[in-house]
């Protein structure tokens, strides 16, 4: 455990507190401010903004979970037994995300490949009148 008194253990999580709570308003601004909001006609781009709230919010994750779950006091096998589960989900929401991307691009190939009309006329059989064979294409 820590070796830290009441009163040092309150001001540094106060301390955590005011980062969390400054890293929280940066993201709002930044935010705003990337969709023109703050600053008129100013845009950044969906994948810069996305990249920084992501990184934002995993140092803040990762504050919280350091000070607040006391995981910098505990010993690092279990750390690493934490910490390897998560990393295994943020892959497997990658891999799942990849995969669906990949299926998507496929279905949309297949959906083209249907929407080519097809020349019914290649395809009268010989001896058939054109009037007969509309016709069996109108059951179809």
């Amino acid at each position: 455990m820590s070796h830290l008194s009441y009163e040092e253990s309150k001001s540094r999580a106060l301390k955590i507190i005011l980062v969390l709570a400054a890293m929280t308003l940066l993201e709002v601004v930044f935010a705003l401010m990337a969709k023109g909001y703050i600053i008129e006609g100013f845009h950044l781009s969906p994948i810069l903004v996305g990249a920084v709230m992501i990184i934002m919010s995993l140092v803040k994750a990762y504050l919280i979970v350091y000070e607040f779950m006391h995981m910098k006091y505990e010993v690092p096998g279990l750390v690493k037994s934490v910490l390897l589960p998560m990393f295994l989900l943020v892959w497997a929401v990658i891999a799942f995300f990849s995969e669906g991307n990949y299926w998507k691009n496929n279905r949309q190939g297949i959906e083209d490949k249907d929407a080519i009309e097809v020349d019914t006329k290649k395809i009268i059989p010989s001896g058939y009148l054109e009037d007969t064979h509309t016709e069996l294409i109108d059951r179809m």
